[in-house]
């Protein structure tokens, strides 16, 4: 890990870099992924499923007698945890659901704005080392909030062929319509262009690794939206002497293990805190099953000690956080201060693991800056906002005027006319 004291503003920059990934190879790839997919649908999806899986199917369909054997197969104990958590992430993002309010702009000229959800979206749940049946929660209860006539799910399969259980008993539980094994960049592919047994989707969403991120900023080649640009996931944690440096540690552990290129950031007032924090993470790595991983994002992480909060919210805000934990005291004092961060977590015991799973908000954050211009997946991520308007005949008597004017400073007078034609009448 790199230690910084006391480091300048002019330092900030260098400091808050994100590893830059070689995406030209990556690019060759996926174009000849989404090739192969467009020539020869399903067939290209059993052969990458070999390839990349080593998988022999014989479809890419999930049939409901497998559905309902993974809800057999799921423990009791499990199947509670995750209807719990389903219940606080409704009741969070149920919240989100906007009333119609109608605004007459002009007397007897009322405008309004309605929500309608997107007909199609697409779930993309990584599998392999960390089936991640969590993300399944956040994106598709959502998405049936919002109203999706279709929501359609991908995941890799395992070398047998089957899908983790917890990701099948998941999506039934929250009203995903189809699921199908396929990973990878195929899946992102098939997604977009459509297959013999996957439809084509007006929108995706969902983590992956490098190949699955370009695979989505490849998709917008033909005009299928993305739920927002991602890289490795990333906390940063500001801490002063009220914090507990074993729960700091935990914290960091926790973002760490998730890959190599997980991005790890400890900031401190208090160098006290900040040696024991590094204590308890040498302790505490040595017990975790994905070790290694999390050794070489640590390997990577910074640690600062700064003269002040004020100064360690300031770095965030530059740095612009995935996950943000405010360890201090007076942590409220600093919430208006904070103005780019995917979610924030404040306090002692707000650990990051309750966002991931079962706090109610959601996980599917922006990260590698881009909390400095993108939200995290909400209710409004599947919804598109189209507005209506209505003028009586008065109304249009009382706009027309100011209408006619702009539209001939403009000149445009056919816009003029549709005005002026109907003011005659």
């Amino acid at each position: 890990m790199f230690i910084h004291r006391y480091p300048q503003k002019n330092k900030w920059a260098e400091l808050v870099k994100r590893p830059i990934l070689k995406k030209e190879k990556v690019s060759e790839i996926i174009a000849e992924i989404f090739k192969e997919v467009e020539k020869n649908g399903d067939e290209a999806l059993l052969t990458y499923s070999q390839k990349f899986d080593s998988a022999e199917l014989n479809t890419v369909i999930v049939s409901q007698n497998e559905i309902d054997e993974a809800g057999n197969s799921v423990s009791d104990e499990l199947k509670a945890a995750i209807q719990k958590a389903k219940e606080n992430i409704t009741q969070f993002h149920t919240s989100q659901q906007a009333g119609i309010q109608k605004i007459e702009t002009t007397q007897e000229v009322i405008c309004w704005r309605e929500n309608r959800g997107i007909e199609k979206v697409g779930i993309y749940i990584p599998g392999g080392t960390a089936p991640l049946f969590s993300t399944v929660l956040m994106l598709a209860i959502p998405a049936q909030l919002a109203g999706c006539s279709e929501i359609i799910l991908c995941t890799p399969p395992d070398k047998k062929g089957n899908i983790n259980p917890a990701i099948l008993y998941a999506a039934q539980l929250c009203g995903v319509t189809r699921i199908f094994k396929a990973g990878g960049a195929q899946a992102v592919a098939a997604m977009t262009l459509g297959t013999e047994s996957i439809p084509n989707v007006y929108k995706i969403f969902g983590p992956g690794n490098q190949y699955v991120v370009a695979a989505k900023e490849y998709a917008q080649n033909y005009g299928v939206a993305i739920d927002m640009p991602a890289g490795p996931s990333e906390v940063l944690v500001i801490a002063d002497e009220k914090a507990v440096p074993e729960f700091c540690a935990a914290d960091l552990l926790s973002q760490a293990e998730h890959g190599s290129d997980s991005q790890v950031i400890f900031i401190s007032t208090d160098l006290k805190i900040m040696e024991e924090t590094i204590e308890e993470i040498n302790q505490q790595i040595k017990k975790l099953p994905r070790n290694g991983m999390a050794q070489q994002s640590l390997d990577n992480s910074h640690f600062m000690i700064v003269k002040t909060l004020e100064e360690a919210v300031d770095f965030s805000n530059v740095y612009a956080p995935e996950h943000l934990i405010l360890a201090v005291k007076d942590f409220e004092k600093y919430i208006p201060s904070i103005r780019n961060a995917g979610s924030v977590f404040l306090g002692n015991y707000a650990c990051e693991s309750a966002g991931d799973y079962a706090s109610g908000t959601n996980h599917t954050l922006p990260t590698n800056g881009f909390a400095k211009n993108y939200s995290g997946v909400s209710l409004d991520s599947y919804v598109k906002k189209i507005t209506f308007q209505y003028l009586s005949k008065q109304g249009l008597k009382n706009l027309g005027k100011t209408i006619e004017i702009m539209a001939e400073a403009e000149g445009l007078s056919a816009h003029k006319n549709a005005v002026s034609i109907r003011l005659k009448k």
